[in-house]
């Protein structure tokens, strides 16, 4: 009678796991950051509503840290349609549409919050409409802090980075901004860096404060000079193969999850970043006193250079610029 019955039990399983079909599968969203990043608080958060909203129909496996491959790998992933959701870098998704590079323009926004409101622009939104012809669909930003500078030494100048290796976003903008102000710009996986510093093979880093705090990098360079020279965002992505096939209610039922998350992650990102600098102090970070107007001297050619070669990039520098 028990096999009878367990035979039962497993037969409904079977007949609710065939009428759910491909929803009932568990879906991938991978990214690169620490699950201490904002970016994975926001990825979670999307998991979570999802599954509330789909009625269970639509979990979700959320992969920090690479997991999935880097971003050029998931990206390949999610053009084939085997990985759903992604939040990749503007600096990784400007390989394919060059005009998110306006993101990285140095000394545009004051802070989180200013850059976020700049997610709002007209030249914003056509950012993410590019990505569709890349596979993808845009459906919003998520922000980290500011960009600064970690290092072994002090460094209270831009020519203190003179000759230095600076751990760089792997961008031809970031390879720019750091070659105009001396430095040697290397590129080169999160995971690496604490050792690099270690064995002095890097002297500084660009970082922002959530990856500082999450790996702990000023335990190696514990000198930082917050330079604020960049926001550093990154865009939330659906595989537009995948999202294809869903129906015009689950459509939009996935743009609402990922708009609220949205929301949510620019004020959890604004608070982050200074909560991450209280937390970065207490453990040891040496807030380094400097000469900013050193950095800010060399950005208004960099800024130059994308702005006459993008007309996108143009229009997003000067909406961005009058918030």
């Amino acid at each position: 009678m028990k096999f009878v019955t367990s035979m039962r039990i497993l037969a409904a399983a079977a007949l609710t796991s065939a009428a759910f079909g491909v929803s009932a599968q568990t879906l991938k969203l991978g990214h690169i950051t620490p699950p201490t990043h904002v970016w994975h608080m926001v990825a979670e958060k999307i998991a979570v509503d999802l599954d509330a909203a789909s009625g269970g129909k639509m979990k979700m496996a959320v992969s920090p840290l690479q997991k999935l491959g880097n971003e050029a790998q998931m990206i390949n992933l999610m053009q084939a349609g085997a990985q759903q959701f992604g939040i990749f870098t503007v600096g990784g998704l400007s390989n394919r549409e060059e005009s998110l590079l306006g993101w990285s323009l140095p000394y545009v926004f004051k802070d989180v919050a200013h850059a976020s409101r700049a997610a709002g622009t007209p030249a914003a939104k056509e950012m993410l409409k590019r990505l569709d012809q890349h596979g993808l669909v845009g459906l919003g930003y998520t922000f980290a802090g500011m960009r600064h500078v970690l290092s072994l030494q002090p460094v209270t100048s831009a020519k203190d980075l003179a000759n230095k290796k600076i751990r760089s976003f792997p961008s031809p903008i970031y390879n720019d901004w750091w070659i105009a102000n001396g430095a040697a710009p290397t590129a080169m996986p999160l995971s690496e860096v604490a050792p690099s510093l270690t064995t002095k093979l890097l002297d500084a880093v660009d970082v922002d404060l959530d990856a500082l705090v999450g790996l702990k990098f000023h335990q190696q360079a514990p000198n930082l000079t917050l330079t604020n020279h960049m926001a550093f965002p990154a865009v939330i992505v659906v595989s537009k193969k995948w999202f294809a096939t869903r129906s015009d209610a689950e459509r939009a039922m996935i743009t609402k999850v990922v708009a609220d998350a949205e929301k949510w992650g620019y004020q959890t990102a604004i608070d982050a970043d200074v909560n991450n600098l209280k937390k970065a102090s207490a453990d040891g970070a040496q807030v380094v006193t400097f000469d900013i107007k050193s950095f800010q001297a060399v950005g208004g050619k960099v800024r130059d250079k994308y702005t006459t070669k993008n007309p996108l990039i143009a229009d997003f520098y000067k909406q961005s610029k009058d918030l």
